[in-house]
């Protein structure tokens, strides 16, 4: 049996560590790194992701806003929200919860936050810098993952990755995170021909790709690292991952739950990417 990697009790020692960094810096140079949560609508998911983030700035001592918008909200409402959140220096951090309504742009929403700000590093000035090994704000997810991988004593370089999936917030921002790490990376997505024999070379499958169990046992290779970013709610409310947990477990060296796994680790890293934009822009100022 694989030994499940435990991403809620990973993503506690990471917040703590924070806790601690965050006292020492008010004690020593009175900082305070604030986050600043942009909310359109009242879509439900939504609103327990912001509450989650709420509770994670109160517990880490971080400064906490959240901007609540009607759905009603226009594109230059907007803007001009995100541009005084910029001009704010006690804001370090700014998030734009998604999805946003529909009538909105959101690709012009998030190249508005400022990238020394944009701490879910969605930015093109964000992903540039991380196609290009500068310093910069990865992605929380992806970074979660790595962080999992760390922190669990998997060895990155040399092996051979393989991510199904190839979405702007995970797969594709991975890809270049692991590929860093200098391993040998596959993306997978709709059109990969065979798409077991790609899955079965890999010594870290991640499965992101948003479809209930589609990984299989038989799409496994023994030994493997299993890295689950899916999460999905099926008919009877069950929530699941995109991995068959109870097939591929017994042949993975390491696997992620769901949930309790890749899913803490994504705020855990969206209060690192806060904290280092203080520390940034503190160090600017």
């Amino acid at each position: 049996m694989a030994g499940v990697i435990d991403g809620n009790g990973i993503a506690g020692a990471i917040r703590a560590e924070i806790r601690q960094r965050v006292k020492d810096l008010q004690a020593r140079r009175g900082l305070v790194p604030g986050l600043a949560v942009v909310l359109v609508g009242d879509d439900p998911a939504s609103r327990i992701y912001v509450g989650r983030k709420e509770k994670a700035c109160a517990e880490a001592g971080f400064l906490s806003r959240t901007l609540r918008l009607p759905r009603e909200t226009r594109q230059e409402e907007l803007l001009a929200a995100i541009g005084e959140l910029n001009a704010d220096p006690a804001v370090h951090g700014i998030l734009v919860q998604l999805p946003l309504p529909g009538h909105l742009k959101a690709a012009a929403i998030l190249t508005a936050v400022d990238p020394a700000k944009d701490v879910d590093g969605f930015h093109p000035v964000n992903v540039g810098r991380l196609v290009m090994g500068m310093e910069g704000f990865a992605p929380c997810t992806p970074r979660g993952v790595i962080e999992l991988l760390d922190r669990t004593g998997v060895e990155i370089a040399g092996k051979e990755a393989v991510i199904v999936g190839r979405s702007n917030i995970v797969g594709k921002p991975l890809a270049i995170m692991l590929l860093a790490r200098h391993a040998t990376v596959t993306v997978c997505h709709t059109r990969t021909r065979d798409l077991k024999a790609v899955t079965r070379r890999a010594d870290i499958l991640v499965a992101a790709a948003g479809r209930p169990e589609m990984i299989r046992a038989d799409m496994v290779k023994e030994g493997a690292v299993v890295i689950d970013v899916g999460i999905n709610r099926l008919p009877d409310g069950r929530l699941v991952g995109d991995v068959a947990f109870p097939e591929v477990a017994p042949l993975a060296s390491h696997i992620t739950p769901v949930p309790g796994g890749v899913g803490p680790m994504t705020i855990a890293m969206l209060m690192q990417n806060t904290l280092e934009a203080a520390l940034r822009a503190a160090a600017g100022a």
